[in-house]
């Protein structure tokens, strides 16, 4: 085991002196470690004696209370100062709160080098880290007896969190949702005092930090691989899991969820490959109540939903945020709009929070398999509704409208009563009108910036607004008219994302 405070205080040879903190003097210590920088508490893994030459020490009161309070909250397991050297008086104050905290400090004679305490610290620990390789190995171990496939995770967290003696949380950093579905919530209580500090970016290389809340220690340290998932961890008794050891502990968690995502990744190709004929119509009722179900999405009452973004890599991992927050999904993306088979069960925040700030979401109204079409459609219409309106998310048929109208089939017949005549010219024939169309009425009605456009000549574009004209029957100089062309493509390019 590593040794105590009171051991290395006992030791002979060093001369060592207890000033205060003597309730913490069977606190272990599992390094010793030099700094003399202003922010002493910042190079605190948990556990270590802090030694300084005094230059790390404030000079007044306040300053010298901040500092072990500081040291504590990061879990020194002692502070030792030299003697004769750069340290200024010591407070009454500054030894009253290291004696209540407590926090052991000792006293360095002059000239004793400050490495024969460490090595001291180091040959103590031999044994301990002969400890330390056997639990590592029994940590990795874990990812082969962690248990079924079915219940991995939940089985790797048990045996971590017994072979550390400690509970185990694995949450979202920006939430403290439980990062996997089948994880333990964060109790009420916790989840109050960890959120003021899950907002803190800690020190470049620094891996993790220790904080004190009440009469206990608590870690929060990042999962490599994993930007959001934080691990948390709650000692249960002295001494306080081994540094190291919780670093290869959040790498085996990792790897976890690493395997769980690639999983994810690969249910998600076969997803979209399923949704893109269902809803094309290529699919019968019996195969999309089959195919949604393998995919956990309730046949008989789900939601179709459209989340667009001006970059759509931003939606890309949509499906596993719902995954975790319990919302299994099928989802195809196509260009710069995800859709998104899943439970009616889904709130509204919920998408909102897995699909991420500046999205809009339309959502359909709630259908089984044989309606996945329409579905699709409404959902559509909702995700117009909601870039039209400036809101973040539109049910359909349960908001403001969208351009007048109420429904896509009013939007539908809109397009093809104005539109129409425009896709069956341009069936048979060659030809860009419906694009000629978009860019004169997005450039403003200029000639000479529609032909720059699309690197035509001017009298080309020209024709080709006057043959939307003959075809549709409209007078292309009327506001009017070109109002409601506006409004008709909006439809048809929202419909057909």
């Amino acid at each position: 085991m590593a040794i105590t405070v009171a051991e290395l205080a006992e030791e002979p040879q060093l001369g060592l002196t207890l000033l205060a903190g003597y309730a913490g003097s069977g606190n272990r210590i599992t390094w010793a470690h030099t700094s003399d920088l202003p922010r002493l508490w910042e190079w605190v893994t948990g556990g270590e004696l802090m030694m300084t030459n005094g230059l790390s020490i404030p000079a007044d009161a306040p300053g010298q209370v901040a500092l072990a309070e500081a040291l504590v909250d990061a879990g020194a397991s002692a502070l030792a100062i030299g003697e004769k050297m750069h340290a200024p008086e010591l407070t009454p104050e500054f030894l009253a709160v290291c004696e209540r905290l407590p926090l052991p400090l000792l006293s360095i004679p002059y000239p004793l080098p400050f490495i024969a305490i460490a090595r001291t610290v180091a040959e103590s620990s031999l044994l301990e880290e002969s400890r330390r390789l056997r639990q590592t190995a029994r940590v990795y171990d874990l990812l082969r007896t962690a248990g079924t496939i079915e219940d991995h995770w939940h089985g790797l967290l048990q045996g971590l969190a017994a072979e550390l003696d400690a509970e185990l949380f694995v949450v979202d950093r920006s939430c403290l949702h439980p990062w996997h579905p089948d994880g333990k919530p964060l109790p009420d209580i916790l989840q109050t005092e960890l959120a003021p500090l899950t907002g803190h970016i800690p020190l470049a290389g620094k891996k993790f930090q220790w904080h004190r809340l009440g009469d206990r220690h608590v870690l929060m340290m990042d999962i490599p691989t994993h930007a959001n998932a934080l691990l948390v961890v709650l000692p249960k008794s002295d001494p306080h899991p081994d540094a190291v050891v919780l670093l290869h502990a959040a790498t085996v968690l990792g790897l976890e969820l690493s395997r769980t995502v690639l999983s994810l990744e690969s249910q998600r190709r076969l997803a979209g490959e399923f949704l893109r004929p269902a809803v094309d119509g290529r699919l019968g009722v019996a195969e999309l109540e089959s195919r949604l179900s393998a995919f956990d999405v309730p046949a008989q009452d789900f939601v179709m939903v459209a989340i667009a973004a001006d970059d759509g890599e931003r939606l890309a991992n949509v499906h596993v945020e719902l995954w975790r927050h319990g919302f299994p999904a099928a989802c195809l993306r196509r260009f710069n709009t995800l859709h998104v088979a899943v439970s009616t069960a889904v709130t509204d925040d919920v998408l909102i929070h897995c699909a991420g700030p500046d999205v809009r979401i339309g959502i359909s109204s709630p259908t089984s398999a044989a309606g996945i079409q329409r579905a699709l459609q409404e959902s559509l219409w909702a995700l117009g509704s909601a870039k039209g309106n400036a809101v973040n998310l539109a049910h359909y048929a349960d908001g403001p409208s969208w351009l007048g109208l109420t429904s896509f089939e009013e939007g539908t017949a809109l397009v093809q009563r104005l539109l129409g005549p425009i896709f069956a010219y341009e069936q048979g024939q060659e030809g860009d009108l419906i694009v000629t169309l978009r860019t004169y009425l997005d450039t403003q009605r200029s000639w000479q910036k529609t032909a720059a456009a699309l690197f035509a000549h001017r009298q080309t574009v020209i024709y080709r607004i006057r043959k939307i004209g003959e075809l549709t029957g409209l007078d292309m100089g009327e506001t009017s008219t070109l109002a409601q062309l506006w409004f008709a493509l909006q439809i048809h390019e929202a419909m057909h994302q």
